[in-house]
């Protein structure tokens, strides 16, 4: 094989993994796309973020659910799920009690204008994302963890704390 005929196969290996690296990257463009036009329409037909959304969901689903489950269940930072709450509270859309059988822990309720609100709301309430991710089989989301878990390898630069933020929030 001369030298030519070798360049030229180098190059179209080169190419085509160049195409399918392209390929992918349009797939992850398509998902992050698709988050924001769900957030935004949420955020413009019923006034909330996408993460505040999902959280007046789950409170709605458990009445009286502190906020260290709901973080768990959000799979975001305590404090974080804390912020959130807040300005629900602050909104009047949440509201906090202590619980009668231990005054040290709050559970939280959804207001009359949180029920309001959760009925206007596009679905899901916990995002695109998240809900096909649920769709998906055991398998699948292996090997899509593997698969991004090579691509986290390949980052030059990770922000760590992003991992525990609502997406609505990025």
């Amino acid at each position: 094989m001369n030298l030519a005929n070798s360049n030229s196969k180098a190059l179209a290996t080169n190419s085509a993994e160049e195409s399918l690296a392209f390929a992918v990257l349009k797939q992850f463009r398509l998902i992050y796309g698709s988050v924001k036009q769900h957030f935004r329409e949420v955020e413009q037909t019923c006034g909330v973020s996408g993460s505040q959304l999902w959280l007046l969901h789950e409170i709605a689903r458990a009445p009286g659910i502190g906020v260290s489950e709901l973080a768990g269940r959000l799979s975001i930072h305590q404090s974080t799920c804390s912020q959130l709450v807040d300005k629900l509270e602050t909104r009047g859309l949440v509201t906090k009690r202590r619980k009668p059988e231990d005054q040290r822990r709050v559970g939280l309720q959804v207001s009359d204008s949180a029920a309001d609100v959760l009925q206007t709301a596009p679905g899901p309430a916990e995002g695109v994302l998240p809900e096909a991710l649920q769709g998906l089989s055991e398998e699948e989301l292996l090997r899509l963890q593997a698969g991004l878990a090579s691509v986290i390898g390949q980052l030059k630069t990770r922000d760590e704390r992003s991992v525990d933020k609502p997406l609505a929030d990025l």
